[in-house]
């Protein structure tokens, strides 16, 4: 089959059998029932009131949630409001537009800095939500993915309303909705998107070969240079997070983290956890090979994401949905930092595919609910048994790493299986990356 720029409607097994239209028909059928969208609103308001109880009133520790925006984001703020990046903070390490999200609340001049950011990312939330509804209405269209993130969002507790991960993720959720029909339009928000924390550009991954795919890589790295110019204009020393980001260590709880804590627990290991670069990271013997090794696994799944999109054959609606979000799993595994808030970033993603009947990632994103709620046990509920490296800590942090290691891996598996053509079997197109 030729690989072009158009997403065919193929056939699935909801569409053709019994058990598939008994099972999954009747569930989707439900979701658009009467009432279904009043339904989905009121449970909206009121997980997300749920969340911002917990955020202001100490559960579980909220405090160490909501640190991030009343001192960190606070304090970027008043140096920012200098026409200066923050770059003396070690823990500043975003692109420059990130800037634009934290002074954000200056759109809500009546409320303090921290009623506004939380305000605005609580109406990100709600935004996010709304397009994946407007997506359900596709031909191939499904409300799973509304319900996906309606639910899984509020197991992260407080703290998905004191990050800025929630507006991120609607970049990169706005960036692959439109793609499909306004690629150009995708490439701008992808663009915009790799100016605030860089991984939305990865939406633009699984779009098929042909014009459309090309005009919204155009369009992207067109927004990226345009931002890079204005923030290099209107503020001093843009680029400093560069030197801040390529200093950082292994993260107490990225997949590496957790090989050394269960080694440290079992005293193969003599090293300890200390706090630098705003984030809790091991010091002693073999960390920095563990670091080498985890930038080395990283450009071998960059690699092998590009061997997948030359090989690849046959692309459906799906298709670009499934392949963003294999990618940013790839990434987030391989990474020396493995942050709570990374989850919203999958979370998001996983809502994106379920809107296709299509997807291939259905069971992928069960798996990531389940590492959902394992990453809220070790953040914040059970944090200082992983700092204090406990068995309960080392076991929860192994297992949530496990899962999402063996997600990761059955993730790319299900694509692959999907999308490229078995050897010697008729492929009809040259291969290219667009």
């Amino acid at each position: 089959m030729t690989a072009t720029s158009s997403l065919p409607s193929v056939p699935t097994a909801s569409a053709t059998t019994p058990a598939a239209r008994d099972g999954r028909g009747s569930f989707e059928a439900a979701l658009r029932g009467p009432g279904a969208l009043t339904a989905i609103a009121a449970f909206w308001m009121a997980s997300r009131a749920l969340m911002l109880w917990m955020l202001v009133n100490d559960f579980h520790s909220s405090n160490l949630v909501r640190v991030d925006v009343s001192g960190t984001y606070h304090n970027w703020y008043d140096i920012l409001i200098t026409w200066s990046m923050p770059h003396d903070d070690i823990t500043w390490q975003y692109p420059p537009a990130a800037a634009a999200i934290f002074l954000s609340p200056d759109l809500l001049p009546f409320l303090t800095y921290f009623q506004a950011f939380v305000a605005l990312t609580v109406l990100c939330d709600g935004v996010i939500l709304v397009g994946l509804l407007r997506a359900a209405r596709r031909g191939d269209g499904s409300r799973a993915g509304a319900l996906f993130w309606l639910l899984t969002l509020p197991l992260l507790m407080a703290t998905p309303f004191a990050r800025y991960d929630v507006q991120v993720t609607l970049l990169a959720v706005g960036s692959l909705l439109c793609l499909r029909h306004r690629p150009r339009l995708g490439g701008v928000i992808a663009g915009i998107g790799a100016m605030v924390k860089v991984w939305p550009l990865l939406a633009l991954l699984g779009a098929p070969r042909g014009k459309s795919t090309r005009e919204a890589v155009i369009a992207a790295a067109l927004t990226c240079v345009a931002l890079l110019a204005v923030f290099a204009a209107l503020f001093r020393d843009s680029l400093g997070f560069l030197g801040n980001q390529g200093d950082r260590g292994v993260q107490v709880e990225s997949v590496g983290g957790s090989a050394l804590m269960l080694a440290m627990r079992t005293k193969v290991w003599p090293g300890r956890i200390t706090f630098q670069y705003g984030a809790f990271e091991y010091v002693g013997p073999y960390v920095p090979v563990i670091a080498r090794a985890s930038l080395a696994l990283t450009v071998i799944g960059f690699l092998l994401l590009v061997l997948w999109r030359v090989r690849a054959r046959r692309w459906t609606t799906a298709t670009p949905l499934d392949a963003a979000l294999c990618a940013i799993m790839v990434f987030t595994v391989t990474s020396r930092v493995i942050s709570p808030q990374y989850m919203i970033w999958l979370l998001g993603l996983a809502a994106v595919c379920l809107t296709s009947r299509h997807t291939t990632q259905r069971p992928i994103a069960w798996l990531l609910a389940a590492t959902t709620l394992l990453t809220s046990l070790i953040f914040p509920v059970w944090y200082g048994d992983v700092l204090l490296n406990t068995w309960t800590g080392t076991v929860l942090l192994c297992a949530r790493n496990g899962t999402l290691l063996y997600a990761t891996v059955w993730s790319g598996i299900r694509l692959w299986k999907a999308t490229v053509t078995p050897a010697g079997a008729a492929g009809g197109d040259s291969a290219g990356i667009f």
